[in-house]
């Protein structure tokens, strides 16, 4: 099994965990806008490791912020196979093009 679908299989199964006992439990009880928040500071912190650039610190940040997408995309019913299927769709399409179509 790929690492971030492990990753995901091992976050659905403390979804149900002890929030005492469980981060994913604990976050996931607090709801999506508190998963939200904290996959947002995560970002942020990945944003000061790239300025610092501080190689170390943006592969830590990153490896946390990959969990916290985990945890909002098991919340949300969805799974990498739901991302990568739209890198897949998007695939051979510019960039500025894309984000044209997204923008109205």
């Amino acid at each position: 099994m790929e690492r971030f679908d492990q990753l995901l299989a091992t976050v659905v199964a403390r979804r149900g965990a002890d929030p005492e006992t469980s981060y994913v439990a604990r976050l996931t009880a607090k709801g999506r806008a508190k998963l939200a928040q904290k996959l947002g500071e995560e970002a942020v912190e990945v944003v000061i490791a790239a300025i610092e650039d501080d190689r170390r610190a943006i592969v830590s940040e990153s490896a946390d912020l990959m969990f916290h997408l985990a945890v909002l995309l098991a919340d949300a019913g969805l799974t990498f196979d739901d991302v990568r299927a739209e890198l897949a769709r998007r695939e051979g399409t510019s960039g500025l093009e894309e984000k044209s179509k997204r923008s109205g």
